[in-house]
């Protein structure tokens, strides 16, 4: 069971400029993603939750439009991976999470998507990759830091630090 809250490292940063390239980040680091995988993205409206599931989508091979599920709450894409594309943002009680089958749908053959997912991260006793996007200095330049919340993700750090960082750069292989 993860601690509440227990960071493993401090964060890895980076910068996006426009929509796209917060989709092109993210699809650019579908490589270090893995079956079972649980994705948890906060920021405020706005910020880029949505296009980066949609950019991890597109580098999953999902041939369908990804939406924000909002108000379905879960949508689920085949693709390479199965991707679970869950919006806890109306969820008011942790019993709704329940209630969603929350439990159910991380599973071993799936990568799972949470969109607002820091109001739930208590319930997720697995670890997780935390993803916090917020706005930057103008209106499409966007912050993003990643967390690695538990011990599945100590052995995928430095290849994770890797890809972000030649994303960055600009140097992507």
């Amino acid at each position: 069971m993860v601690e509440e809250g227990v960071n493993l490292t401090p964060a890895i940063s980076a910068k996006t400029f426009s929509v796209e390239e917060t989709r092109d980040l993210a699809s650019f680091l579908s490589k270090v993603f893995q079956a079972g995988d649980v994705v948890v993205l906060s920021g405020d409206l706005g910020a880029g939750k949505t296009a980066f599931t949609q950019g991890l989508g597109l580098a999953l091979g999902v041939e369908h439009p990804i939406t924000s599920p909002t108000f379905t709450l879960a949508n689920k894409y085949e693709g390479e991976l199965t991707l679970n594309h869950l919006d806890v943002y109306r969820l008011e009680h942790f019993q709704e999470v329940e209630e969603l089958g929350l439990s159910e749908l991380i599973d071993s053959n799936s990568l799972t998507v949470i969109e607002w997912g820091d109001v739930i991260s208590s319930v997720l006793t697995e670890g997780y990759l935390e993803i916090s996007l917020s706005h930057g200095e103008n209106l499409e330049e966007r912050n993003i830091e990643f967390r690695l919340i538990g011990q599945q993700w100590v052995g995928r750090e430095s290849e994770l630090i890797s890809l972000v960082s030649s994303f960055s750069t600009g140097i992507r292989g």
